[in-house]
């Protein structure tokens, strides 16, 4: 251990140092996977402890999201599908995520509910509201927080959003067919008024976004990392933006 932790340090500083020549991505979205893989393979017999452990390593990401200037992150931490799970695994869950939206809030980061709250606990749609609704005017890193989020769901309360808002306004449904775009939609997503994704990444070795702002995501970079949540580190954050940086970004040219 005594060895390795200096050569980690090393190659730490060598990949930031090759940072340096790249652009950083301003919106990184993150797929949290892997906490119960984690645990499994550590040697906990419940997976509560892989779920916290990936709730701590969120904390660590905005630091160093902090550190390089990444203005947006989107944290994927429930998927509508997850809500299924049995209730022995889910209501811890839940209560280890309404433990770390609280202390997003307390720490002074700028929260953005994301998801379908309505089909969430009441306790957990409300932790989730608090923290958007007393943080909105914080500066510096957004932090977008999707809970019982799915990217077909996001699509389709955007319509659904768009659509009242047109009726309250008179419009009829041949009127906006006529001059829908893709700007109206987009100003109804859960992201409104945020740059899309520049980067995202999955960790646990899983190479699909599953849903994971499919709207979004159109010119996005992905980086499928083999390490599960919980043991992501800051040279796996460093490794990723490296190789964003070095791809020739060509945005449908």
């Amino acid at each position: 251990m005594g060895l390795r932790d200096p050569l980690y340090w090393l190659y730490e500083r060598r990949v930031e140092r090759e940072l340096g020549s790249y652009d950083i991505p301003k919106h990184v979205g993150v797929i949290l996977d892997g906490n119960r893989r984690w645990a499994r393979t550590s040697g906990f017999a419940n997976v509560k402890h892989g779920h916290q452990a990936g709730a701590e390593k969120i904390f660590e990401l905005l630091g160093w999201c902090n550190e390089v200037g990444v203005q947006v992150v989107t944290l994927w931490l429930l998927s509508t599908e997850n809500l299924s799970r049995p209730r022995e695994e889910l209501d811890p869950l839940l209560a280890i995520i309404e433990g770390a939206v609280r202390r997003l809030k307390d720490e002074g980061w700028r929260v953005n509910p994301m998801g379908a709250l309505d089909l969430l606990p009441d306790a957990t749609a409300r932790a989730m509201k608090e923290a958007g609704s007393s943080t909105s005017d914080n500066p510096g890193l957004i932090v977008n927080v999707a809970v019982g989020y799915g990217g077909r769901r996001e699509i389709a309360d955007a319509v659904r959003s768009l659509l009242h808002e047109e009726s309250a306004k008179g419009t009829t449904i041949e009127e906006l067919a006529e001059r829908l775009d893709l700007d109206h939609i987009a100003q109804h997503l859960y992201t409104r008024g945020q740059p899309d994704p520049d980067l995202l990444i999955r960790t646990s070795g899983e190479q699909r976004l599953s849903g994971f702002l499919l709207w979004q995501s159109a010119h996005s970079e992905f980086y499928f990392c083999d390490v599960f949540w919980p043991a992501f580190r800051k040279v796996e954050f460093l490794r990723a933006l490296r190789s964003y940086g070095a791809r020739n970004r060509r945005l449908g040219r």
